[in-house]
């Protein structure tokens, strides 16, 4: 089967059970593993990635009142690459090409792909979407083995769950300042942690520094959508003056701000969200590991 993958997560995905040799066509973000990195890319975005946050946040909202598209397919390659199977998702334009554009775009190709449309908004959702990638490529077996191994793995993190549940504050964007929603606080709870701020599913959601600083949060992760530990920390230091301003500041410096990679472990939809999980029980324990660490205010 010829298969293209319109989203990071779903490129992991297929991937993760034994798929990769089927890829013919990837995003422009997918980058994991470094195997795939070889493949054509049939997307692309006007968005510059190395524009502060706030800058990106702007130019997402004149793209939208333009009428134009986020993330685009180039149609001319996906022709050529004569794909069997199309995985794309309906959650987030920002994230991957609207669904119905691309159900448009296959529908004009002759023979026409199958489009599969991942729609996991929950930890659960996620792994319900690897066994529906593993259907479409006749891997089921393997997708059972890799759900059966993550579950195994979450178990293991409730077991070793701090005896409080410390209340957590997720931040995926820091200015306008973004809660995490989705699948975040699901990993929170398998971490042994309350998140504060949203419930399994939901949308993430634009607050304040008042208003989050309301929730009395035990311990902050920050974990930029898309972007690593060293951009966190780069942003998380921009903001600092005017997080000052509104007294923000001296709560950030009673609860422990840790810097979480979220580009690899929280932002996409694939079997490394249990590694994210891993990470946040890292940092409720104070410990540091790999795409973790400790941010203090400059």
């Amino acid at each position: 089967m010829r298969v293209v993958s319109l989203l990071p997560g779903a490129t992991e995905i297929v991937a993760a059970v034994g798929g990769a040799g089927q890829l013919v066509g990837i995003s422009h973000e997918c980058d994991y593993p470094p195997s795939i990195r070889h493949l054509p890319r049939v997307t692309s975005t006007p968005l510059d990635p190395s524009l502060p946050g706030p800058a990106i946040d702007a130019e997402v909202r004149r793209l939208r009142e333009a009428g134009r598209a986020v993330i685009a397919v180039d149609g001319d390659a996906l022709r050529r690459l004569a794909p069997d199977l199309v995985i794309t998702q309906d959650l987030c334009e920002v994230c991957a090409v609207a669904d119905g554009a691309v159900h448009r775009l296959a529908g004009a190709l002759s023979p026409a792909p199958a489009v599969l449309a991942l729609s996991g908004r929950t930890l659960e959702g996620v792994l319900e979407d690897i066994g529906r990638v593993a259907v479409a490529l006749d891997l089921a077996d393997e997708a059972d083995e890799l759900t059966a191994g993550l579950r195994s793995r979450l178990a293991r993190l409730r077991r070793g769950a701090p005896t409080r549940r410390p209340r957590v504050l997720c931040i995926e964007w820091l200015e306008p300042l973004y809660l995490a929603g989705h699948w975040v606080p699901d990993l929170v709870a398998a971490a042994g942690g309350l998140d504060v701020a949203a419930a399994p599913g939901a949308h993430s959601a634009v607050s304040s520094w008042s208003a989050a600083v309301a929730l009395r949060p035990d311990l902050i992760l920050v974990m930029l959508c898309g972007f690593g530990v060293d951009r966190a920390r780069a942003e998380l230091d921009a903001v600092a003056d005017a997080v000052a301003d509104t007294g923000a500041l001296h709560a950030l410096g009673t609860a422990p701000v840790w810097l979480l990679d979220g580009n690899a472990y929280t932002s996409r939809p694939g079997p490394r969200l249990v590694d994210g999980a891993e990470r946040i029980q890292s940092a409720m324990a104070g410990a540091e590991r790999t795409g973790l660490a400790r941010w203090r205010a400059p």
